[in-house]
């Protein structure tokens, strides 16, 4: 079977839009958090959006190798989400959702699909996806119980933090609000992640 005639090239096609649609809620979310002064935020959310630009350009190589012509158009029917708000904290939530569905229900049935038609480098991309997206999950899910309860830069005990402005650090339960440094405020404290980022 070729690659152009097949279900696998329209869920390239379908993964293709939503994770360029995904990079785009997720520079929504940095944009606000960056609005708010969460900078230190903006840059972990800008690392994920990277990523999902990754991911639409490995699919869109699949695309075009399906065919010596241009493509002038694939016409795909699919679901995609427009749930967030202009609500930093909740959407942190619904991203979390978005990347849950797209690592345990779309991409592992992607996967099932480009197996059973023979195309078992698409398959392996589909697999890797999975891996990547429910990283992005935790991280997500993270950042929301963090923002939801106030412990982005209030701890139990006491932790580094460090300026991501010029790199002072000090050990304290709460991050400065105001480096005594350099002048910069809370937002760019570098952040203590549960998945290591």
């Amino acid at each position: 079977m070729k690659l152009i005639d097949s279900k696998t090239y329209l869920n390239l096609a379908k993964t293709f839009a939503g994770e360029c649609m995904a990079r785009t809620r997720y520079e929504f979310i940095e944009y606000g958090a960056r609005q708010q002064g969460y900078t230190a935020l903006a840059e972990v959310i800008d690392k994920v959006v990277y990523n999902e630009f990754n991911h639409a350009r490995m699919c869109y190589t699949y695309l075009q190798s399906a065919s010596d012509k241009t493509i002038a158009n694939v016409d795909i029917s699919s679901g995609y989400p427009f749930k967030e708000k202009w609500d930093l904290t909740e959407n942190l939530r619904l991203a979390a959702e978005d990347e849950r569905i797209e690592a345990e229900e779309v991409y592992p049935e992607y996967m099932k699909t480009a197996e059973k038609e023979g195309f078992q480098d698409i398959a392996g991309l589909f697999r890797n996806l999975i891996g990547i997206e429910t990283c992005h999950k935790m991280l997500f899910t993270d950042l929301y119980e963090q923002m939801k309860s106030g412990a982005l830069y209030k701890k139990d005990k006491p932790i580094k933090w460090k300026c991501g402005g010029c790199g002072y650090e000090w050990t304290e339960k709460e991050a400065f609000e105001v480096c005594p440094v350099c002048g910069a405020k809370q937002g760019v404290v570098l952040l203590h992640l549960n998945d290591g980022v």
